[in-house]
Parts: C-alpha cells; sequence; structure tokens
C-alpha cells in the first residue's frame, strides 16, 4: 500500500513555494513602520482612485456634456418616394405589405409617403404616413391614399 501515490501525500517541490512577506505588522516583522511605502504623500497612506491624474483636471470633467436627449417614444417611418411609386400599374391597390414585397420599403414597421418624384397613374395607396406634398401629387395624379392604422 505504502507504494501507491495518495492524494493526502502530494507536496510542492522544495523551495517551488515561498511565505508571503505581511507587512506593516511591525518593526520585528521586518517590514514595519512605513512597511516599505516611503515616507508621506498619496502613496504611502492608501490607494488612488480610479481616474485620478495627479491633481490635473480629470478627463471626464475635461470633455464636453451632452446637450438634449434622444426622446424614447420617437416614431421611426420607413419612407417611399412618390416617384418610385410609377412603376406600378394603372389602378393598382399598393398597401404596405406590396410595398415591402415589391423591396421598397426594406425595414419592418411603420411606411410614410413622402412626396420627390413624379406620379403619372392614378394609384390607390395605403400606408401610415403621407407628406403633403405627397398627398397632392397622389390626387393631382386621379388617385387616393389612404391611413392605415
Amino acid at each position: 500500500m505504502s507504494d501507491r501515490l495518495m492524494l493526502h501525500d502530494l507536496k510542492p517541490a522544495p523551495g517551488s513555494r515561498k511565505t508571503k512577506i505581511r507587512v506593516g505588522r511591525g518593526n520585528a516583522a521586518r517590514r514595519g513602520r512605513k512597511a516599505g511605502r516611503g515616507t508621506k504623500g498619496i502613496n504611502a497612506r492608501n490607494k488612488l482612485r480610479p481616474g485620478f491624474e495627479g491633481g490635473q483636471t480629470p478627463l471626464s470633467r475635461r470633455l464636453p456634456k451632452l446637450k438634449g436627449f434622444k426622446n424614447p417614444h420617437r416614431e421611426e417611418y420607413t419612407v417611399v418616394n412618390v416617384g418610385a411609386l410609377d412603376s406600378f400599374g394603372e389602378a393598382a391597390v399598393i398597401g404596405p405589405q406590396t410595398l415591402r414585397e415589391k423591396g421598397l420599403a426594406k425595414r419592418r414597421g411603420r411606411i410614410k409617403i413622402l412626396g420627390d418624384g413624379e406620379l403619372t397613374s392614378a394609384l390607390t395607396i395605403k400606408a401610415h404616413a403621407f407628406s403633403a406634398s405627397a398627398r397632392q401629387k397622389i390626387e393631382a395624379a386621379g388617385g387616393k391614399w389612404e391611413v392605415v392604422g
């Protein structure tokens, strides 16, 4: 039984482990009085706080503060211009699903029609929002616009 290696017999190799020096535990312990920290100053007393720059104005106070705020309730729209809708046929009914299938509205969510470009065919367009110029151009072409909930 004595020739087998047992868990309780394991020891580190001689000289591989050194005992930790306990600083600031009296002069008899070799590291008493100032405990190897030198004389006076912040380093002799305690640790510096993070971001301390030796009395210089720290970076966090030198940089300008952010102005304004970001509205968390802002509604984001995918915009589609009236000129892009002219490729649909005459008297077509165009809804949000149709715009997504054609690749005109790539993102999910609400769709807004803007008045950039020309519209020649009379279309029925359904979207979540319309600009004033888009409404005028749709009506001038003989089409209808409808706001979808």
